[in-house]
């Protein structure tokens, strides 16, 4: 089966993470079948406010609201195999280890982690609180992966794109996707 994978951009700070996530699923197109995305409406005012544009509508995704309980990445019987959420504000964060299913966001997020499936959560918050660090535990104990939207700068990253990127890249290496990115011990050449 290929890939499909749901998106989920909420309003926390890092609009720069999720376009270039979108930016390499586009590039990576022959590796999933369908992407779903969700979009909070925080999220959209987020991405105008630090891209100054609206180019999130422009990806060849199909979107669904933030209430669109058919969508369907919102049933386990879609076979969606790996969510994404980037960025992931603390409050979503924090609904998706209470099990509070109370939009599209969290709905999804509760079917990809009871049909032991990918779920991937790119923080966004510095510093951390207790309630933070718990929640993250428990979306970890409950088979979810935490990915902080922590670059890495060993390949020299010059701007903040290329600082931002080695987190994406990060993020598609967990989702399983094949890609050209930086590997350590490659003497800073792109491997795949």
């Amino acid at each position: 089966m290929r890939n499909k994978i749901a998106i989920a951009i909420t309003g926390a700070s890092g609009s720069v993470y999720a376009k270039l996530l979108l930016d390499k699923l586009v590039l990576l197109s022959d590796q999933y079948e369908e992407v779903g995305i969700v979009m909070s409406k925080n999220a959209k005012e987020v991405w105008r406010t630090e891209l100054g544009n609206e180019d999130y509508s422009n990806y060849p995704f199909r979107y669904f609201e933030k209430y669109d309980f058919n969508a369907p990445f919102a049933s386990g019987s879609a076979k969606y195999n790996t969510m994404i959420v980037a960025p992931c504000s603390m409050g979503t964060l924090g609904r998706i280890a209470a099990g509070v299913s109370d939009d599209l966001v969290t709905r999804a997020a509760d079917v990809i982690l009871k049909e032991r499936r990918k779920l991937i959560l790119m923080v966004r918050e510095t510093p951390y609180n207790l309630i933070h660090i718990k929640n993250m535990e428990t979306v970890t104990l409950a088979g979810g992966i935490i990915c902080p939207a922590t670059p890495s700068f060993y390949s020299r990253p010059q701007t903040i794109e290329e600082v931002a990127s080695t987190v994406v890249d990060r993020i598609v290496d967990i989702a399983g996707l094949q890609q050209p990115s930086f590997r350590w011990g490659s003497g800073g050449e792109l491997e795949k």
